[in-house]
């Protein structure tokens, strides 16, 4: 499966290159595509595979080989046979140099899939872990289901286009119900001997800290705002997560203020001010706490 590349306004290569999901390559040009991965093969034959690039679209790797290690928004995992790794539109990633990429990989353009089932398969739970390790029965029922939507995708004679794109849909839609159980199950698995929690503390603080992160790093006023005691908010972050309210604050400012560094020419000023610090050097000190790396540092890493 290999296009080529679209990229984003910087011509000079100064910044991380964003890779949009090629319509007009895909099979009757449908919003998604599925196929064999392979040696210096993926869905953007210019992609720099082992530079940090930014994709705005849904990705899922199920792998025959390995070990193969993939950076995804900064932090590095191994995948082996049988595993998948799923990263989420406006995440940024790169491939490894030395890893022999083996398996199907899965391409999906926001939009595809209607609103209800965007919803009820988690697409946007960038909470959720990327990285996936099924048992041999959910192994078995994935690559099924993958195989599936893979004959249908590429039978582009049997139905009228309007047919076979609803059959995609619902194909779709069938495996990753089936990835975002395991997603969900991957997570509760990670936080097995904590207590649990109203799950529903913990959904509208993440969406509250996913909505307002740049402007609010206080966990006094998330738990205000949403009508919780500060212990019930931090005993509901706690079971879902295994840390603070502040620590999961903090994670999600540090994760944007990467990814601005990474993607972006904007003075370090800039940046800072973006994710709630007006003050540059609040900023730095906040970055260099959390990363080791002053801010400056971090940028020249990447480029």
């Amino acid at each position: 499966m290999a296009d080529e590349n679209t990229q984003d306004g910087d011509g000079d290569g100064g910044g991380i290159r964003t890779f949009p999901f090629p319509v007009d390559l895909s099979l009757l040009g449908v919003g998604m595509q599925v196929g064999p991965m392979g040696a210096g093969r993926t869905w953007h034959a210019q992609a720099p595979l082992h530079r940090v690039h930014r994709i705005d679209f849904h990705v899922v790797m199920l792998f025959t080989g390995g070990p193969v290690r993939h950076m995804i928004d900064f932090a590095e995992y191994e995948a082996t046979a049988g595993d998948l790794l799923w990263i989420r539109p406006g995440q940024v990633h790169r491939f490894s140099r030395t890893s022999e990429y083996r398996g199907t990989v899965l391409t999906m353009q926001p939009g595809f899939l209607p609103r209800a089932t965007v919803e009820a398969t988690g697409l946007y739970r960038y909470d959720l872990p990327p990285l996936l390790r099924p048992d041999e029965a959910r192994r078995a029922a994935l690559t099924a289901s993958l195989d599936h939507l893979r004959r249908e995708y590429e039978d582009a004679t049997t139905l009228p286009l309007s047919l076979h794109t609803a059959v995609l849909r619902h194909t779709l839609s069938a495996f990753l119900l089936r990835l975002a159980h395991l997603a969900a199950s991957s997570a509760q698995a990670a936080r097995q001997g904590r207590a649990d929690a109203p799950g529903d503390t913990f959904t509208l603080f993440r969406d509250a800290v996913e909505r307002d992160f740049a402007t609010n790093h206080s966990v006094s006023a998330y738990a205000d705002a949403l009508g919780y005691s500060r212990r019930t908010l931090v005993r509901a972050v706690r079971a879902a997560t295994g840390e603070t309210p502040k620590g999961f604050i903090d994670k999600r400012v540090v994760l944007e203020a990467k990814r601005l560094l990474a993607h972006t020419d904007m003075p370090i000023g800039r940046v800072g001010a973006a994710v709630g610090f007006p003050d540059a050097a609040n900023f730095s000190k906040f970055f260099q706490q959390h990363t080791d790396l002053t801010p400056a540092a971090f940028r020249a890493e990447l480029r």
